[in-house]
């Protein structure tokens, strides 16, 4: 980018997050547990609730999407390795996603805030009936004040409608309901030219105006990354999200505090500029399963 015209541009977006009013933060299984055992952080999940309260407070409407019920579904059970069978995946799943859900609950009553569950897979989106119910279920909730936690529904999900990983969710998720502002927390800074870990020349790269071939062959080679979503699926999530009029943050999670650091301005992570593509259509964007409706 032409550095000063483009970094006085910069500037100047980020002074705009603060009025951010739909705001769609993300979060990975590696930010939500300890590194050295894979069980849940709860000062990091507290302090999480606790952001994402705050934001709610101002009078902005907040969605969470949370990785993490397979993580916690295999630690309950005592499995020590990742599961790799599909059926024992969805039984993690099933255990997890309600561990975690009463967790969160727990958590957000702390602070008298409404929290509800909202579990999706690609068949939610591919039907025009379906979609739209969707749509209308988050909207009532967001005006009731509740704070929509959103996961892919792993339990019934089959290789054909999987989203696949929940920065790809995420970045729907916004695309579904026009949100202002996605903010992808995870275990890495934000984006580079290459691999940071393998190479150390690797530059950051802290605004994208818009995603052109560059940050596609970026993506094609990119391994990074713990869990299902590497930056290839990150600047993937960019194009869906900025394509759906949403600015984009990738920024990493370590301490949750980053949340409204990210919304005062702090150059803090890689921010992904919007550019609302004409007739932007959703369904563009997703590979519907075998025998989906449109």
């Amino acid at each position: 980018m032409r550095d000063k015209e483009d970094g006085e541009q910069f500037m100047m977006l980020r002074k705009t997050l603060k009025d951010k009013k739909r705001i769609v933060v993300k979060v990975g299984t590696s930010s939500l547990t300890h590194p050295e055992t894979g069980l849940m952080d709860f000062i990091k999940m507290e302090k999480l609730v606790r952001e994402l309260t705050d934001l709610n407070n101002q009078g902005k409407e907040v969605i969470l999407v949370s990785s993490g019920a397979i993580a916690v579904g295999r630690k309950a059970i005592g499995m020590k390795e990742r599961p790799t069978k599909l059926s024992v995946k969805q039984a993690c799943a099933s255990i997890g996603q309600a561990r975690l859900m009463m967790i969160y609950q727990k958590l957000f009553m702390e602070y008298n805030q409404t929290a509800s569950q909202i579990l999706m897979t690609k068949n939610t989106l591919v039907n025009e009936s379906n979609r739209e119910n969707a749509r209308n279920t988050f909207e009532t909730l967001l005006s009731m004040g509740a704070i929509p936690i959103v996961n892919e529904n792993d339990t019934i999900s089959t290789y054909e409608i999987q989203f696949g990983d929940n920065d790809t969710l995420s970045a729907i998720v916004s695309a579904l309901v026009q949100a202002d502002l996605l903010i992808l927390l995870s275990d890495i800074d934000g984006l580079f030219t290459d691999d940071p870990n393998r190479n150390p020349e690797a530059k950051f790269i802290e605004y994208v105006d818009r995603i052109d071939e560059r940050f596609r062959e970026m993506a094609k080679g990119s391994s990074s990354d713990v869990g299902t979503g590497g930056m290839s699926t990150k600047i993937n999530a960019a194009r869906l999200a900025t394509s759906a009029g949403a600015d984009m943050i990738i920024a990493n999670g370590a301490d949750m505090g980053i949340i409204h650091r990210i919304i005062d301005g702090e150059r803090i992570g890689t921010m992904f500029r919007s550019n609302r593509t004409e007739n932007f259509y959703l369904i563009d964007y997703l590979d519907a399963p075998s025998g989906g409706q449109t």
